[in-house]
């Protein structure tokens, strides 16, 4: 049903990247799941009205929370999609962690209340009455939601979303959720035993592990979370292929939402080229960036030797050094060799993994000694650089 929704409601859906498709499968997403939930909610209250099970009318009361929590969703995908403006001139991309943050804080909600009145059913047990119809409408439940849970997942794959991920475990904790309520309520038919406050405390603490996990997801994102790696990949592959680079570093990938990234970085170029040329051809990745990962790039062209053999020598044997040393992890770029009539000076930037266990004063005092004791007329002049991706 979905696939047939996409395919005659969102035009050009195989661009994920651009934040106008991103909001139609959003807003798909969000209103099939209001309506499956909604339709969910009242299969299950009238089931557990006929059979007075405390565990069957909480799931439905999931449901109707969980339709809350489609709407929500709905909403975010929209003020995503909004343009940018003086206010906000990187656009409104982060309201889609937003509001995926605001349904995770509504799963735990909901997961704390039916573990207080589950709690109460342990206390104070009641008889549970089993009908066939009850049971099919919880059967038909499970199948529903595990239908929901597929399609929810692979819209979070299709457009690395961790509000629809978040929605996907949601959907996939209802399941085995409900089913433990219907393993409950049939053990309590055959052997008269009251485990219908257990299956309840069972089915919250399922509902808390989704809560949590979802906001977890979606939290990571609003604080910064490292980039995808393929992301970067493809970066480097597009960047390295223009045929004046001869290496990159200081890459920045700043996200403000999914088809809302800004990156910057610095590429080296030959110092002895045509500069006019040199720059159309950075200008020329800076445009396929745009156009072929959807970002605004801004490279800065390093300048540096290529051709000058006593460099490139001296070059080699300082990063040979530091591998062997310091950490075979680390690099170095933007490498110059000044030579006086008592030292020489070699100037370039330490690029330390952002794991390292060095603070930056500790690595920069290694990395001068190990230069120094290369030959004891060398001087390192080093700016210590952390890594972002």
């Amino acid at each position: 049903m979905v696939n047939f929704l996409i395919k005659h409601l969102i035009p050009h859906s195989d661009q994920t990247g651009d934040p106008a498709v991103r909001e139609a499968y959003g807003t798909l997403a969000g209103c099939v799941g209001i309506c499956l939930n909604v339709l969910l909610f009242i299969g299950k209250f009238v089931a557990g009205s006929i059979v007075g099970s405390i565990a069957v009318t909480a799931d439905a009361f999931n449901n109707l929370s969980d339709a809350g929590s489609s709407l929500i969703t709905l909403f975010g995908f929209r003020l995503a999609g909004k343009r940018p403006h003086s206010d906000h001139p990187f656009g409104h991309g982060r309201i889609e962690y937003v509001a995926g943050l605001i349904v995770s804080l509504l799963i735990i909600l909901m997961g704390v209340t039916l573990a207080r009145e589950s709690l109460d059913k342990m206390l104070h047990p009641q008889d549970v009455t089993f009908s066939l119809l009850s049971a099919g409408i919880l059967a038909a439940s499970i199948l529903v939601k595990l239908y929901m849970y597929s399609y929810n997942r692979a819209l979070s794959k299709k457009l690395n979303s961790s509000t629809l991920k978040a929605t996907a475990t949601d959907s996939l904790s209802d399941a085995c959720a409900t089913l433990a309520v219907l393993i409950s309520m049939i053990i309590s038919h055959l052997t008269g035993l009251r485990i219908d406050g257990y299956a309840g405390i069972l089915v919250a603490l399922m509902i808390l592990w989704g809560g949590f996990g979802a906001a977890r997801d979606t939290i990571s994102p609003l604080l910064g979370t490292a980039p995808d790696p393929e992301f970067v990949k493809k970066i480097q592959s597009i960047v390295r292929s223009c045929p004046v680079v001869t290496g990159m570093h200081d890459l920045v990938i700043h996200d403000y939402g999914a088809g809302r990234r800004m990156i910057s970085l610095h590429a080296e170029v030959p110092a002895n080229g045509d500069i006019l040329a040199t720059h159309d051809a950075i200008d020329l990745v800076e445009r396929r960036l745009h156009d072929e990962l959807n970002c605004h790039a801004v490279i800065h062209m390093d300048p540096v030797e290529t051709d000058n053999a006593a460099v490139n020598a001296v070059r080699q044997r300082v990063l040979e050094a530091l591998h062997a040393q310091m950490d075979s992890a680390v690099s170095i770029h933007d490498f110059r060799m000044v030579t006086g009539p008592t030292h020489t000076n070699l100037i370039f930037d330490l690029l330390l993994p952002m794991d390292s266990p060095l603070t930056e004063e500790a690595a920069k005092k290694q990395a001068e000694a190990i230069v120094s004791a290369l030959d004891p007329h060398y001087n390192a002049i080093l700016t210590i650089d952390k890594g972002y991706v």
